[in-house]
């Protein structure tokens, strides 16, 4: 790994927002695609547990429950970032926790 989980989680926030910014968007969607193929779209994204994981919440449908699933970096494919569709559900954050 070339750097901190925090500082990686950081960037990808970063240029979550200037994309919107550049693009004049209100909302963006943020996805993610594993190795394995799926494609999940993002209502979270966060740093924990660490060790070379990362934690993600994909947006449920209606019905669904929620989930959370930790990856190890190793398996993300990409990540996507765009504008969203008329009948998606936007909303996206991230968080970045310190350990002390």
């Amino acid at each position: 790994m070339a750097g901190p989980l925090e500082e990686l989680v950081k960037r990808i926030l970063r240029r979550v927002e200037q994309f919107k910014e550049e693009h004049g968007l209100a909302e963006v969607v943020v996805s993610i695609e594993l190795v394995d193929g799926s494609l999940h779209r993002l209502k979270t994204l966060s740093a924990e547990p660490g060790f070379g994981f990362l934690s993600f919440c994909p947006h449920c449908g209606e019905g669904e429950d929620p989930e959370e699933i930790i990856v190890p970096l190793g398996a993300v494919r990409e990540m996507r970032i765009g504008a969203p569709g008329p009948e998606q559900t936007v909303g996206f954050t991230g968080t970045v926790q310190s350990r002390e």
